[in-house]
């Protein structure tokens, strides 16, 4: 973040909520729309909104504001995938936000973001229950994104057990759990396989970012750390333009293993963002 602001020539798609685009944080930076169908303005009691602005403040707020932003200057793409829900007092719907989205609703959104330019996706949600069970269309979706060298970063799932989801079990996908101040991985985090040998963990645990208005919400779980590994990538593109998609993935993913120990089984190590930096300063970019 020292470095730099990001790139405009860099755009990070966020599937989430609605995203309020005229929050003072977010003026002046590049906040594009692709809306599936005609919605209405983001309301202040609207708990998807709010928590598709908590997201996209972290990786685009302006880095004066309460909650800087990540990569403020990358060029920002919404695909909303939720419908509109009434806030709770914690700020958007406990059982709506992060899983409120059909698979083909989602497969659609990931395909529609690839094709309009985005180089890594954000996908701060997570199915119901971790499942074995393998969904066609949202199988080609991701593969999608691969053949198109687009990133595609997920959260892990709230849920505290042990198994995967077809987003999180897919081997292009980083999948990311949430983590406490000192790094240990939190309790109402999924782990699994899948997401200890290829996912991270990401600060995850009280992260304060934009809602809707003025006023700041906190929010804990895998949802807020996803957006950081995102962030990271974005800088990482922003800073390395050559490097091509995988040799990024594999520094984000690969760096943080080795400047940690070698990966669990189960949990992922913590995103080292500076070592990946190094390591495509070394290869090169």
């Amino acid at each position: 973040m020292e470095r730099t602001l990001g790139r405009p020539g860099v755009t990070v798609g966020l599937i989430d909520g609605r995203v309020s685009r005229d929050h003072p944080d977010l003026r002046g930076h590049p906040v594009r729309e692709l809306l599936p169908a005609p919605q209405r303005g983001c309301d202040a009691d609207d708990g998807c909104c709010a928590h598709g602005t908590f997201v996209a403040g972290i990786l685009s707020a302006r880095r004066g504001s309460a909650a800087p932003g990540i990569c403020p200057h990358c060029t920002l793409l919404s695909r909303p995938v939720f419908s509109s829900r009434p806030a709770t007092s914690g700020g958007f719907p406990e059982d709506g936000c992060l899983s409120g989205a059909r698979a083909e609703e989602l497969a659609a959104a990931v395909v529609e973001t690839v094709d309009a330019g985005a180089r890594v996706l954000n996908l701060s949600l997570a199915q119901a229950e971790p499942s074995s069970t393998r969904h066609r269309v949202l199988d080609e979706a991701l593969d999608h994104a691969a053949s198109h060298g687009v990133i595609v970063v997920v959260a892990a799932g709230n849920q505290g057990t042990l198994g995967t989801s077809v987003i999180t079990r897919h081997p292009w996908t980083i999948p990311v759990i949430a983590c406490d101040s000192d790094g240990w991985p939190l309790s109402l985090s999924n782990l699994g396989a899948a997401i200890g040998r290829r996912g991270l963990s990401a600060p995850g645990k009280g992260v304060v970012s934009l809602g809707v208005g003025r006023k700041a919400l906190t929010i804990t779980g895998t949802s807020a750390a996803a957006p950081f590994v995102t962030g990271a990538i974005a800088l990482l593109l922003s800073e390395f333009p050559a490097a091509r998609p995988a040799t990024v993935r594999f520094a984000v993913t690969q760096s943080a293993a080795a400047s940690r120990g070698r990966r669990g089984s189960v949990a992922p190590p913590l995103l080292d963002a500076w070592a990946a930096y190094k390591t495509l300063r070394l290869e090169g970019g």
